[in-house]
């Protein structure tokens, strides 16, 4: 570090960058120029934190070395610049307040789990903040959830309507307090209050503590809506089956498991088992659902997980979670408070409005949410976290671009599990989980989401990027967008790039890329790709061997249909799995197979899941995609791994994955009388030494070190494990997602990311 000097004295103006607002860093600044006895101040402005510094030139070196050696846990500093400025002479060491002017750049901190501190006055009954459900300070607490705008201080939050009392402002104002500049610091005195209501929203009677009425509620059967951090909640006992029925039916979800919350580590170990791995998440400040293997007496409702090998669990990231949890004292199902395919609710009209058809009872409070934000999904795979849903506690840390963007970008991301990107510079946003634009609600909340970032990071995009599919909801919101220029990226192609990417790659590389549906440049449904190329542009070096997909959408529904597609295609008989399905109907779809109506190509292995388990009378029918490869999956015996045949096809440089003779093996088990379970697991282990295979014969024709998988069918633990072993083993680089989801929900950051490296590169648009 150069200093200009006077004497022994110096004096620097320090910029530091990352996550620093929201996390008490200038409290410990001031904290640490104390202790070192530097004069100066600090504040919070667009880019982050401002810091000058004047006192002896040794501790002026200290204090700035330690700036990041001794941040406080939330803080994420990413660089530090000091420079000379002149000597003021001036005493002292202020905290000011925060100028605006300039871009913003400065990161919004993530949600963080009360921490143990908070907890301990919780507990505390002769604490003044005994069970109070709003108790936070600079380490912990509603950050991102009431963000309206930075700089991150309280008039720019959903706390701007809650004056604090003097004892708050106290310790608000204590640099030795550890609630110094907290922003939603609060008491009962004067934060957010909490209300139990009839579904009609009366105040329930002669109720003297809402939350243990609530819990009451709860065990004694009855559905609760909870209000909480980044919307509702619906509740009840889980291992009630009455109660978890009943919820499943007013709810319209049929099969897809629920989430549920348990009090502490050792309740989670009563229902599954629980790895290092998945412990460390499970009790990390994100406090994600963590989707660990069930025990075979887990003690919960059948309906809470039905056919599903794992459950789903997290722990209380608020202090409200806390007291209902343990006061409950017992596992709760705790699922989005919506009706199956709308956004999860988060404005009480609307909630009351939606959620009153289901919810016996609401519990309220009054802190408005800023953003709604669902809970994040992660499952554990080769002991690393592999999200499933990015949301709640890891929106909205920023992800490095590899190649700067030389303009703004908007990415609107897919159809499914759609999550958007805004982007600048070198760094990019990627928003909270938005869901499935199947509905106007659901395009409603995308729309504001984005109007959301925009403003939050100073974000006026001049490109938008979308997917090619012309008919995607989000496709159409980018044509309706004014003054940008538009930018197309390839389904598979967007997967691929967010993988390198997000690992600060920027390619050549092989990928497999498979899921389940993705509109590919020639006008047919991808969904078993094999790419080569990194983030300017890809070849299609390889793919599953096209097959008909009868009935288009409906076939997703209906996965016999996949199976029939493929037996009609190898000429073979109705199989023993489908005795119920009238012959009739089975005809009908085998000609429509034969001629095409209605009925595209397609090349995905999620469709070939879809098959291959239905084939096994698995499920002939699903209430949610990928149902059936779930449970198939689920089933597998990994003792009886000897891999089924998938053969190539070898068309010029292009390899085509045939699943035929796989098919017939299986067929042959199955005749043979082989169990299921062995079936399962010959089928994954067959379809990854194909893949690995595949991707090494392309990696050594282009002569490629690196491989990319991805995609959704890329969330199945054995597939994954198995691949990357296989690909390991034959001394390829392997790059998976880590801080993104393998599914639609990376697309976006994948479109911005091709968007960056083609202007960059000077390539036109289109």
């Amino acid at each position: 570090m150069s200093t200009r000097s006077d004497g022994s004295l110096r004096r620097v103006r320090v910029r530091v960058d990352g996550t620093v607002q929201g996390v008490g860093y200038r409290p410990f600044v001031y904290r640490l120029a104390g202790e070192l006895g530097i004069a100066g101040w600090v504040l919070n402005d667009e880019r982050g934190v401002l810091v000058e510094a004047e006192g002896p030139a040794g501790a002026v070196e200290a204090f700035v070395a330690r700036l990041r050696s001794d941040a406080p846990a939330l803080a994420d500093v990413r660089d530090i610049a000091a420079e000379p400025v002149p000597l003021l002479g001036a005493p002292g060491f202020q905290i000011v307040a925060s100028e605006r002017g300039g871009a913003a750049t400065a990161p919004v901190t993530p949600d963080s789990a009360t921490c143990a501190d908070c907890l301990a006055e919780l507990a505390d009954p002769a604490d003044r903040r005994h069970r109070y459900p709003f108790t936070n300070c600079t380490n912990c607490g509603p950050r991102f959830t009431i963000v309206e705008g930075i700089p991150y201080d309280r008039p720019l939050t959903t706390m701007a309507g809650f004056a604090m009392c003097d004892a708050c402002r106290a310790e608000y104002d204590d640099p030795a307090d550890r609630r110094f500049h907290a922003q939603p610091n609060a008491c009962p005195a004067c934060g957010p209050q909490v209300r139990l209501l009839e579904r009609d929203g009366e105040p329930v009677a002669d109720v003297d503590d809402p939350l243990r009425a609530a819990a009451d509620d709860l065990l004694a059967g009855r559905i609760v809506a909870v209000k909480g951090l980044g919307g509702y909640h619906l509740a009840c006992r889980a291992d009630d089956e009455q109660a978890v029925a009943a919820l499943r039916a007013r709810k319209h979800r049929e099969d897809r498991p629920f989430a549920l919350l348990v009090a502490d580590v050792d309740a989670a170990r009563r229902l599954v088992e629980l790895d290092a791995a998945e412990e460390a998440l499970l009790t990390s400040r994100a406090r994600p659902i963590v989707l660990a293997r069930r025990l075979g007496d887990a003690d919960v409702a059948p309906s809470v997980a039905p056919g599903a090998p794992e459950l789903g669990l997290m722990l209380p990231y608020t202090p409200l979670h806390e007291l209902l949890a343990t006061d409950a004292g017992v596992p709760l199902v705790f699922t989005s408070g919506n009706l199956s395919d709308e956004p999860i609710a988060f404005d009480d009209d609307d909630a009351r409005e939606r959620l009153s058809r289901i919810a016996d009872r609401f519990l309220v409070h009054d802190r408005p949410i800023a953003t709604r934000t669902d809970d994040s999904v992660v499952r554990v795979v080769r002991e690393r976290p592999l999200l499933l849903r990015r949301s709640r506690g890891y929106v909205p840390v920023s992800l490095d671009l590899p190649i700067a963007a030389p303009e703004h970008l908007l990415g609107v991301g897919a159809e499914q599990k759609n999550a958007f990107c805004v982007a600048k510079d070198a760094r990019a946003w990627c928003s909270h989980h938005i869901g499935d634009l199947k509905n106007y609600e659901t395009l409603q909340s995308l729309e504001h989401g984005i109007a959301h970032f925009e403003r939050l990071f100073e974000v006026t995009p001049q490109v938008v990027v979308h997917d090619l599919h012309p008919d995607y909801l989000s496709t159409r919101y980018a044509l309706g967008r004014e003054d940008v220029t538009l930018l197309s990226v390839q389904h598979h192609h967007a997967h691929l790039a967010a993988t390198l990417a997000e690992h600060g790659e920027t390619g050549p590389a092989v990928g497999a890329i498979f899921d389940g549906t993705g509109y590919g440049t020639d006008g047919t449904v991808w969904g078993g790709e094999i790419l080569v190329g990194g983030l300017d542009r890809i070849a299609r070096s390889g793919r599953l061997r096209p097959i008909r997909l009868p009935g288009g959408e409906r076939a997703i529904h209906e996965p016999w249909r996949m199976a029939c597609a493929w037996l009609t295609d190898m000429q073979v008989a109705l199989p023993p799995a489908f005795a119920d399905i009238v012959q009739q109907r089975w005809n009908m779809v085998a000609r429509m197979s034969l001629q095409g109506t209605g009925s595209p190509f397609t090349s995905s292995i999620g469709r070939l899941f879809d098959a291959v388990a239905a084939i096994c009378g698995v499920r002939l029918e699903v209430t949610y995609e990928g149902q059936g490869a779930i449970e198939f999956e689920a089933l597998a015996d990994r003792a009886a791994a000897d891999p089924y045949p998938l053969e190539f096809e070898h068309r010029g440089e292009a390899v085509a994955l045939d699943p035929r003779p796989m098919i017939l093996a299986m067929l042959d088990d199955i005749a043979a009388g082989v169990p299921v379970s062995a079936i399962s697991a010959r089928f994954h282990a067959g379809l990854a030494r194909a893949t690995a295979d595949v991707l090494v014969l392309v990696a050594e024709r282009q002569q490629l070190q690196l491989a990319v998988l991805s995609g959704g069918v890329f969330q199945n633990r054995l597939l994954l494990e198995l691949t990357v072993e296989a690909l390991d083993a034959a001394g390829l680089r392997v790059l998976v997602p880590e801080q993104l989801a393998p599914n639609d929900g990376q697309i976006a950051f994948g479109q911005v990311a091709v968007a960056a490296a083609r202007l960059a590169g000077g390539r036109p648009p289109g």
